[in-house]
């Protein structure tokens, strides 16, 4: 008998469907139906971030560039962002003049730089600045010798900046042998401080989802006993990286998923514990040193297009936080305190802009006094009483006006920058202002806004393109 294929093959395929479908009527009201296990399917799991090959700005590690500078013979250290208690104030015991010749203080030399405001640490008798090289389109770790300023060697790896407002803005942190820097893209790099050899890189937007703030990078890493602290945001509030091997010893949960900000971490002892004090993009955090665990939050003091000034830590557990943009909030002093065997916080004052802000530097506190230029009214120098629960103003500069230029405490006296370039020293004292000297350091400066370092009498200063290094000893 001869078959009919075109009848017999729509029947089989009408069997078949009713079959199937008879199959998914009597399993499809089951609940164990098991979901696809990654991997069993041949479809392999996405690693996690930790375990991914970084993607790095070079195919091997760069090799760093010798220069004819020497290192000095002086070894005293300026080791980071406001210098080795991270507090602004230079305590070498070197006696400053009090008054300067004509024509201002000597300059012993100067150095041209790409836009920006990075500005210098020092070691070993070397200067380190992260500077920007627009036309080979690097971040260039520069080591120059602090006798000379001539260049001792430069390392540094790709990076597409472009200008906005400047390009660098951190400062590297130096621990023995060891230098790390944040550059404008949220790149870590350790270097060899003796042969600017790349030990080891992390790309914090790659490791940790990071976004790169508005203007870049501004926060300044810390070196804090063999690791190193910094605050990507998104996947970690904090973290923190072996100084040696740049291995993730601890990240810190962020519950709040904020931003990074410009404004540095800082270490803070309260109750025999000792933490890190973070300021992101919606609030202040403290996290445990030791651990990384988040110990306390706030969303009382919460950014408005920038935040630059760095937390202080005041007497008492208190904590001063600073900005230049919020309307109506130039100032917040925060309380941390003991629940039990927990920390809390608590917001003690609130500051108006007219009463205190600050755009870009973070303020000082010397003697039971705080010091800090106020943005409101174009940057008097204002002084406040720390010793009671409520900050009071004992007095302002007036006329005295220094924009949103750096300042620094030594000897008892206080060196101010203006925006351009306009060295003030006036004493630091509560008694008043009483304004000493005054030289314009950069012709045609602009921009000066770098924080500034002292070692051993050796000034060093920045405007948008130059640095100097100024003889201000007595």
């Amino acid at each position: 008998m001869k078959l009919d294929i075109g009848i017999l093959v729509p029947g089989l395929f009408t069997v078949v469907a009713v079959a199937a479908l008879a199959v998914w009527i009597d399993t499809g009201s089951r609940s164990d139906i098991e979901l696809r296990v990654p991997g069993l399917d041949e479809v392999p799991e996405e690693p996690a971030k930790e375990d991914r090959e970084p993607v790095l700005p070079f195919e091997s590690p760069p090799e760093p560039v010798p220069g004819p500078g020497k290192p000095s013979a002086i070894t005293t250290a300026w080791p980071g962002f406001r210098g080795p208690d991270r507090d602004g104030i230079c305590k070498d015991g070197v006696k400053l003049a009090r008054e300067w010749p004509e024509g201002g203080p000597p300059v012993l030399w100067s150095l041209d730089l790409g836009e920006g405001y990075a500005a210098a640490a020092v070691t070993d008798g070397c200067v380190y600045v992260l500077d920007y090289d627009a036309a080979a389109q690097q971040d260039v770790l520069r080591c120059v010798s602090l006798d000379d300023g001539q260049e001792v060697w430069r390392n540094g790896y790709h990076a597409e900046v472009a200008r906005s407002h400047g390009m660098s803005r951190t400062i590297p942190a130096i621990d023995g042998e060891k230098v790390v820097t944040i550059g404008p893209l949220c790149q870590v790099a350790c270097w060899n401080t003796k042969t600017g050899e790349l030990n080891w890189f992390i790309d914090m937007p790659q490791q940790f989802s990071a976004v790169v703030p508005e203007w870049y990078a501004g926060q300044c890493p810390l070196i804090d006993n063999g690791r190193v602290i910094i605050a990507p945001g998104v996947d970690a509030l904090a973290a923190a990286i072996d100084l040696e091997s740049g291995d993730v010893i601890w990240k810190t949960p962020n519950p709040r998923e904020w931003l990074q900000t410009h404004a540095s971490i800082m270490p803070m002892e309260f109750a025999g514990r000792r933490m890190f004090i973070v300021v992101g993009t919606g609030g202040v955090a403290g996290v445990d040193a030791e651990t990384g665990k988040l110990l306390w939050d706030t969303t009382d003091f919460r950014m408005q297009m920038a935040t630059s000034p760095s937390p202080v830590v005041l007497p008492g557990g208190r904590i001063l936080c600073s900005c230049g943009y919020n309307p109506t909030v130039g100032a917040i002093v925060l309380q941390v305190y003991e629940d039990g065997d927990e920390l809390r916080v608590r917001t003690l004052e609130r500051f108006s802009p007219r009463q205190f802000n600050s755009e870009q530097q973070t303020p000082i506190l010397h003697e039971g006094y705080l010091y800090g230029v106020r943005k409101r009214g174009g940057g008097p120098l204002v002084c406040f009483d720390v010793s009671d629960d409520k900050l009071k103003e004992v007095y302002n500069s007036g006329s005295a006006r220094f924009g949103h230029g750096p300042y620094l405490i030594a000897d008892g006296l206080i060196y101010l920058m203006d925006n351009k370039g306009k060295l003030t020293m006036a004493e630091a004292t509560p008694d008043g202002y009483r304004q000493l000297a005054q030289q314009d350091v950069f012709e045609d400066g602009s921009s000066a806004w770098g924080p500034m370092a002292l070692v051993e009498g050796r000034l060093i200063v920045r405007d948008i393109v130059r640095m100097k290094c100024l003889d201000v000893r007595e």
